[in-house]
């Protein structure tokens, strides 16, 4: 099968960008072009694919599944976000109101559990806003390592600790809305300081039976090879968003030694970030791969129905 890739500027977040040529079969071109997709990914660390024809969740699902790799369960995830499956494999993206934004991450950063590699397949678009922003985590270390080298050391250093807290019960109204039962896949308290445990979390049960934990020390900066690192965290989004009743997002983080993180230093980082990013703007039909290792995204707030769904692999 022919195509054509997009030659948009290394110095955006803009995805390559794949047409179809004749067929129009998503899956065949995912399962038969495995090697030029690789090599899209890793320049430019999303890829779109416009014009194939992606009717439903389950060609979606199948289509995945032909491209390869593990699948990345939701259920199985420390995913902080209320989640729904409609296929074994798919998910909604994300079940927080319209209003609220989803701020630059990389996904489950927060965690030491994590996917490689994102689909998303835009079933229904916006009728206004409801982009998904992308940031190039490696150019962002680029100019970090620029403008602020005492900064990025310390984030290299240090790493960086994540507290939040998780309600007995899914909170759908929030970003950070998912059950501490469901996230660690437990039935009872017992079970989850077991799990907590294994994991290697700090914990403290709350009056209404929330539990907010804190995570050990994450790296902060990844090596992504290539003589590439990428920002691999979630401080953006935590920073900016991880705001609800429970919740407050000035105190989400610390660097991992449990120091401050002064906000100077994380607004810095966001107007960086905010510069380097290209807000993805959808159309029925588009299917894109990110690899989380490189690539930052989010959500921008909507009216009118949207209905993005997700697949990830490990």
């Amino acid at each position: 099968m022919s195509n054509a890739v997009s030659t948009s500027s290394t110095s955006l977040s803009h995805p390559a960008t794949f047409l179809p040529s004749g067929s129009r079969d998503l899956g065949a071109f995912l399962s038969a072009n495995h090697e030029l997709i690789a090599e899209a990914l890793n320049a430019k660390g999303a890829v779109l694919f416009r014009d194939f024809n992606v009717p439903d969740p389950a060609y979606f699902d199948a289509a995945v599944e032909l491209y390869g790799g593990e699948n990345f369960a939701y259920a199985k995830s420390l995913s902080n976000a209320v989640r729904v499956n409609v296929t074994p494999r798919v998910f909604t993206a994300n079940e927080a109101p319209p209003t609220t934004e989803i701020f630059l991450h990389h996904e489950m950063a927060q965690t030491p559990i994590y996917p490689s590699k994102l689909f998303f397949f835009c079933e229904i678009a916006a009728e206004e806003g409801g982009a998904t922003p992308l940031c190039r985590s490696d150019l962002l270390v680029e100019r970090l390592e620029a403008d602020t080298p005492d900064l990025i050391a310390a984030f290299r250093e240090k790493g960086v600790r994540y507290t939040n807290v998780m309600p007995a019960a899914d909170d759908a109204g929030s970003g950070q809305g998912r059950s501490w039962k469901s996230t660690l896949s437990v039935g009872s308290k017992a079970d989850a300081e077991a799990r907590l445990e294994d994991l290697e979390y700090s914990w403290d049960w709350q009056a209404d039976g929330s539990l907010r934990v804190t995570t050990p020390r994450l790296d902060a900066v990844r090596d992504v090879g290539g003589g590439r690192s990428a920002f691999f965290n979630q401080l953006i989004a935590a920073y900016r968003g991880w705001s609800d009743s429970r919740n407050e997002a000035s105190r989400s983080i610390t660097y991992g030694d449990g120091s401050a993180i002064d906000h100077d230093s994380m607004m810095q980082v966001i107007a960086v970030a905010d510069e380097l990013t290209y807000d993805h703007a959808w159309q029925a039909g588009d299917v894109v791969l990110v690899d989380n290792y490189l690539v930052m995204h989010g959500r921008r707030p909507f009216a009118g129905k949207r209905r993005v769904l997700a697949s990830l692999l490990s």
